[in-house]
């Protein structure tokens, strides 16, 4: 099967507004299911690309002391 979860979602959120992205991320989280994981890791690798050096600073540090 040649299915690219990165270009998949990336067509589905295309043109979203930051409302519309905010309600997905959420939701995935709410429920708490695994297969949604994959989804939330594209959102994260297209912010991580897209952030400045600070900005991955500063949110590496939050994670830190999520996972402390």
């Amino acid at each position: 099967m040649d299915f690219q979860i990165r270009d998949a979602i990336s067509q589905n959120m295309s043109g979203n507004s930051a409302q519309d992205i905010r309600e997905v991320v959420e939701d995935a989280i709410a429920r708490g299911e695994e297969h949604l994981l994959p989804g939330l890791g594209v959102f994260f690798e297209k912010w991580w690309n897209a952030a400045s050096e600070p900005e991955k600073d500063t949110v590496l540090k939050k994670l830190e002391t999520q996972f402390h």
